[in-house]
């Protein structure tokens, strides 16, 4: 892979991306972007074991502090002429389609449902009001949200029902950042400013038609475990069926408990049914107590079942040709995939595959410690927002 390259899309959003972090002119062409004050706003997911947040404030600082933007570390980026983790990638949004703010929360672990819902509920007024009349003459103008979250503050699930809440009908889509696999503290960045506890919203108004949409592969068997004992606050699970939580689980699956690994719970995913529909609740990590640490919200009396991925290249590819359907040619997509996703398709040697397809479609983004669709703090699942292609032709080159 080559150090640096940039797309320019039909609708304007540049993307710039880069493995090596003393690439000057990576920093200059952002810095250039921003002076021409075309662009209305800016997205940077990065590795931070490659790139750390500071470089990513100071470098921002820099080369371009009138940019408003915000970023958050990951467990692998997406985007760029090939995937591949250890990277840094920024999507630049052109005024001319899209008009867009930016709110920080602080403080979710403690802060409540309430005050989140008045914070997000003031910040969206205010927007509206901002934005009232941007793309009429294109008869769009529809609004949509994106949230970042830590992912490691364990309230994922309050924070995306809070800001459901507050949002009314404006659809949300996002991801909960990453540290590389680490489980130890995720960064992210709004406007200079580094922090963790915090989740980052951005309002977009966009003339560009669009489509948010999520796809999974997994199905459930009949194997079914209860949450026998477990501390909701961490969200870790000591007993399943009344018998340690990764001995239960391993023999449930069929592996020895000792050979557990982030592969195995890729492979073996664990659902949970809710109003008739089923969604995952990922294990994060086998603790040495040998319990287990979740990406979701877990609580004694949870009846789990044992699902199996299936078909990961196909449900990917008919939910992306669904799009295509009701929007017609897609630009580009603002995706967010979980992490254990990207270990499944190396599993089942499927990472090329599904990395075509997201070349194909252009999508740009990262992999995920959860994913937020609508009111829902999902697991194993890609959610992304697709951008109808205004012509027939194809990105250039920045």
């Amino acid at each position: 892979m080559s150090p640096r390259s940039g797309t320019r899309h039909e609708c304007g959003v540049v993307v710039l991306t880069t493995n090596q972090p003393d690439d000057h002119s990576f920093w200059v062409d952002i810095g250039t972007a921003a002076r021409s004050g075309q662009f209305a706003l800016g997205l940077l997911f990065f590795s931070q074991d490659c790139f750390p947040p500071e470089l990513i404030r100071n470098r921002m600082s820099e080369h371009a502090p009138g940019l408003v933007y915000a970023a958050c570390s990951t467990a692998g980026e997406i985007g760029g002429p090939q995937s591949d983790t250890g990277q840094c990638l920024a999507v630049l949004f052109p005024k001319d389609n899209f008009f867009a703010t930016t709110v920080r929360i602080d403080g979710i672990r403690s802060i409540g449902f309430d005050r989140i819902v008045a914070q997000v509920k003031e910040a969206r007024q205010t927007f509206e009001r901002a934005s009232n009349g941007f793309g009429q003459d294109a008869d769009q103008g529809e609004i949509f949200a994106v949230c970042l979250i830590d992912g490691m503050s364990v309230v994922e699930e309050m924070v995306t029902a809070a800001l459901h809440w507050a949002l009314e009908d404006i659809p949300l889509l996002g991801g909960s950042a990453g540290d590389s696999m680490r489980f130890t503290r995720t960064s992210l960045i709004h406007n200079g400013d580094i922090g963790d506890n915090c989740a980052i919203v951005l309002f977009f108004r966009s003339a560009v038609p669009f489509k948010i949409f999520k796809t999974d592969n997994f199905v459930p068997t009949e194997r079914k475990l209860v949450v026998t004992r477990s501390d909701p606050e961490r969200r870790i699970i000591y007993e399943f069926n009344a018998t340690e939580a990764a001995t239960e689980y391993a023999r449930a699956v069929g592996i020895d408990p000792a050979s557990l690994s982030p592969m195995s719970f890729a492979s073996h995913p664990l659902v949970v049914r809710v109003g008739g529909e089923y969604y995952c609740r990922s294990v994060q990590k086998m603790n040495p107590d040998g319990s287990l640490s979740f990406f979701c919200a877990i609580d004694d009396g949870i009846v789990l079942t044992v699902a199996e991925p299936t078909g990961m290249t196909r449900s990917t590819n008919e939910a992306f040709e669904s799009v295509v359907r009701e929007i017609g040619d897609v630009d580009f997509v603002l995706g967010f995939d979980c992490v254990l996703r990207r270990i499944d398709a190396q599993n089942r040697q499927a990472t090329q595959r599904i990395q075509k397809i997201y070349q194909k479609y252009n999508v740009v983004g990262f992999n995920t410690y959860g994913e937020q669709y609508l009111s829902m703090h999902l697991n194993q699942t890609f959610t992304g927002i697709a951008f109808a292609r205004p012509a027939q032709n194809t990105g250039e080159r920045a």
